[in-house]
């Protein structure tokens, strides 16, 4: 298996707030895109999409809503924790995260689980039965509660918060636009900047969506851990789009990690989609590769992160390092309510308006891209792009 990328990620570079507490809208974040084909790399905002997809693409989305999966307890020794919530396995079986309080953020339980019940208050515990798959962070779990679980964790939880995010957002913070089917523990982020007037425009361009269900578990901020079993659905009339999209010379473009998961997992050795209700535990390194998926729309993930395995069976080892180096260089901000990173097969489209651009400025000419074998850095503007200058916030994390 090759080495993951590894980079210096500074700290002032999380985004510490949504878009929205930046004084931008959700499709305002700034958006890189790089193409495969020629090297480019492309800086613009999100709500330029519609403009690098073409008539016939397909992008596939997924719609799992994200629980308030964070819950305060205490051990039976009177212990301070908090519970992540990551997987609904069957009946009142979860997979959990315990989590211990270190000053206003926490840290990952150490050891042994604790004796006896875990107490989450407004009559409902949790019983720990033993470590899941061979993880050191995730216990498979009985959760006993006095009403439907998300009716409980609706009125007791809230979204899971890693310590880069300055303070406690509301559920709705945590839901891209079409999300239908509560059960991620973490949301899909990719698909954070999308509005219904992008969704809207993409359509009329003859852009289609279809959707895809795939559960998140709670992520590991480490990076020896791969990913664990998820539940996904892909539904006979996805499989049959994503097919005939392939057939008609489309490219099938996933909207975050999850969606090339679930896709890839549907796919037989023949690259055809077929219906998939279950789990998954598939990883997608460059070894294996991906068989019908073209292109992806996804965050910026952390050194080492696994996901990094699965961007460079996308888009390649070289143009994932460009293109991380571009956005180190011209501040991109990290992590769920960050910029995001379009990687396509294909070159750049020339209805763009390009600018060259540095670290600092923007020459003010506009012009076409020119091909050239190695990477370049460019920025692209169109006329309904609104300010995407993010407010950068230094901090620990």
């Amino acid at each position: 298996m090759s080495a993951r990328l590894a980079f210096h990620l500074p700290d002032h570079l999380a985004a510490r707030q949504p878009a929205e507490a930046r004084g931008i809208t959700r499709d305002a974040v700034r958006m890189m895109v790089a193409h495969r084909g020629t090297g480019e790399l492309v800086h613009t905002t999100f709500s330029a999409l519609p403009r690098f997809l073409d008539p016939g693409d397909l992008l596939v989305v997924n719609t799992s809503a994200t629980i308030p999966g964070a819950v305060d307890a205490r051990t039976s020794d009177g212990t301070r924790v908090v519970v992540h919530l990551s997987t609904h396995l069957a009946d009142d079986r979860w997979t959990v995260e315990l989590r211990c309080l270190s000053g206003d953020t926490t840290e990952r339980w150490q050891g042994d689980p604790p004796d006896g019940l875990v107490h989450l208050g407004h009559g409902a515990t949790l019983r720990l039965v033993g470590r899941y798959l061979g993880s050191s962070r995730l216990w498979v779990a009985h959760l006993s509660v006095p009403t439907a679980p998300l009716t409980w964790l609706t009125a007791h939880g809230r979204p899971i918060r890693y310590s880069y995010v300055d303070r406690q957002w509301q559920l709705a913070a945590y839901q891209n636009v079409y999300a239908s089917e509560p059960g991620s523990a973490e949301m899909p982020s990719a698909g954070r900047p999308f509005t219904p007037e992008v969704i809207t425009r993409l359509v009329s361009k003859g852009v289609a969506v279809t959707p895809v269900v795939l559960h998140t578990g709670v992520a590991s901020l480490e990076a020896d851990e791969l990913p664990y079993p998820e539940r996904v659905k892909v539904h006979g009339p996805t499989a049959s789009r994503v097919n005939a999209t392939r057939a008609g010379g489309g490219r099938v473009v996933a909207v975050g990690t999850t969606v090339v998961r679930a896709l890839e997992a549907a796919a037989g050795p023949d690259g055809r989609v077929r219906p998939l209700d279950g789990w998954t535990d598939l990883v997608v390194t460059p070894e294996r590769g991906v068989r019908v998926v073209d292109g992806m729309l996804t965050g910026w993930h952390e050194p080492e992160a696994s996901h990094l395995m699965m961007l460079e069976a996308v888009a390649g080892r070289d143009l994932l390092e460009a293109s991380h180096d571009a956005s180190l260089a011209e501040r991109y901000l990290w992590h769920e309510f960050g910029d995001v990173h379009l990687l396509l097969p294909s070159g750049p489209l020339y209805g763009v308006t390009i600018r060259r651009c540095s670290v600092r400025a923007c020459a003010s000419t506009p012009m076409l891209p020119s091909v050239s074998s190695s990477s370049r850095t460019t920025t692209a503007t169109h006329s309904s792009s609104r300010s995407s200058s993010p407010t950068h916030q230094s901090g620990s994390s």
